[in-house]
């Protein structure tokens, strides 16, 4: 994407300093317009620490202006059971793998990491933190922002990278459901350096109710692991007293490393967060207005993609406003549709694969999760649906992404 392209600036307003808003405003300048995200909370602060990046978000920050030098450890994905028998192994085409490393470019950062990068890329003032949207209108010329302080703000276009609760989608299309997925995940990370596990691994086991993983990371020069558990829960209930204690719990039954991870890593290292989406909407954009990341097609930790998501729908963004007079109303519709149109097809996927698998893996009836095991442990299912299906999806994203 050049920085050089012809056409007059526009003025657009990013809601939400995560990774997709961060995303957007660095597509959108390098497109040559000026952008401003405006952030609720007093920085654009992670939330939480785990996280894995497949090869379309990684050569999207790359084009955006992102350091991604030494950010994660390239791993291998394999699913396996609790035992250890390999049930699939996640493939790249050969020439992903050439080029990114180990299991095709899926590295294992962490999430302050790539916060502090994307940050580092943003031009100065780009980024205003303390900014709390009450209403946003828009009409034919513009779209204006009201703030809590009584300010307000006008711009060309608005992109909503608000998040799962996103004003912007509910002033849109009105209030959709959450969808429970009636589980959580309890996470952690540590450095310790004799664990004696295998490195640059991504491990997903599976006993009868309870998902065990493992993944190398790499941050800011150190090696180590991230790990989580994962079991069915009712979303109102309390969460653990203790999420170390539960975690060890869970944990046992799974082989090494997963138990001496959980065991080395600090308290205020673990994390515990309730899985939830939204439900598909037909339409991201209206007017001047559209939708990226978790606002648009917030989806569970079960695809592992949420993060890459969020950032490949900003530089789409950019590409698609690259050039375009967004004082011309019918030239921002158009480029909006072209924006959102390539991407339903492919984050609706992700968000349906991730809700099924974890059905299949935690809410399969009990007289039926031993046929299940055996149909996974002897079958090519899991291999198919998880193996080769989802990097063939994940790799078609990798060769729209161009310079």
């Amino acid at each position: 994407m050049s920085t050089n392209t012809p056409g007059p600036r526009g003025r657009v307003a990013v809601l939400g300093g995560g990774p997709a808003g961060m995303a957007t405003a660095l597509s959108l300048h390098k497109a040559g317009h000026d952008v401003t995200i405006f952030e609720r909370y007093p920085e654009a602060r992670p939330a939480g620490n785990v996280l894995n990046l497949w090869p379309p978000p990684l050569k999207a920050l790359r084009l955006m202006g992102v350091d991604t030098e030494d950010l994660g450890a390239p791993c291998q994905t394999e699913f396996r059971s609790s035992k250890g028998r390999v049930r699939a192994v996640v493939r790249s085409a050969p020439e992903v793998v050439e080029q990114y490393g180990r299991g095709g470019g899926f590295i294992g950062p962490l999430r302050p990491e790539l916060y502090e990068r994307m940050l580092a890329a943003l031009p100065p003032g780009v980024l205003r933190t303390n900014q709390l949207v009450e209403r946003i209108e828009q009409d034919d010329r513009g779209v204006t922002l009201y703030f809590a302080d009584g300010t307000i703000h006008e711009a060309d276009v608005l992109v909503g990278a608000d998040g799962i609760n996103s004003l912007v989608r509910t002033t849109l299309w009105g209030e959709t459901p959450i969808r429970e997925h009636r589980l959580h995940t309890i996470a952690g990370f540590t450095f310790a350096d004799d664990i004696d596990g295998e490195t640059g691994m991504c491990v997903i086991s599976h006993g009868r109710r309870v998902q065990g993983s493992w993944t190398s990371i790499r941050h800011k020069g150190r090696n180590g692991y991230q790990w989580w558990v994962l079991e069915a829960t009712d979303p109102e209930a309390p969460a653990p007293p203790d999420l170390h204690a539960r975690a060890t719990e869970l944990g046992r039954e799974f082989l090494h490393p997963l138990p001496d991870l959980i065991e080395r890593t600090e308290p205020e290292n673990v994390q515990r967060w309730v899985l939830r989406d939204r439900g598909y909407l037909d339409q991201w954009s209206k007017g001047r207005i559209t939708l990226a990341g978790d606002a648009a097609h917030a989806t569970s930790p079960y695809a592992a993609y949420g993060a890459g998501m969020s950032i490949e729908d900003g530089w789409f963004i950019g590409r698609a406003l690259q050039g375009v007079d967004l004082t011309d109303l019918a030239a921002v519709r158009r480029a909006l549709q072209a924006y959102e149109e390539p991407r339903k097809p492919h984050v609706n996927f992700q968000v349906k694969m991730a809700y099924e698998n974890g059905q299949r893996f935690h809410h399969a009836p009990r007289l039926l999760e031993p046929i299940r095991d055996l149909v996974f442990d002897h079958t090519p299912f899991l291999q198919k649906v998880v193996g080769d299906t989802n990097p063939t999806e994940i790799n078609k994203q990798l060769t729209l992404i161009t310079d």
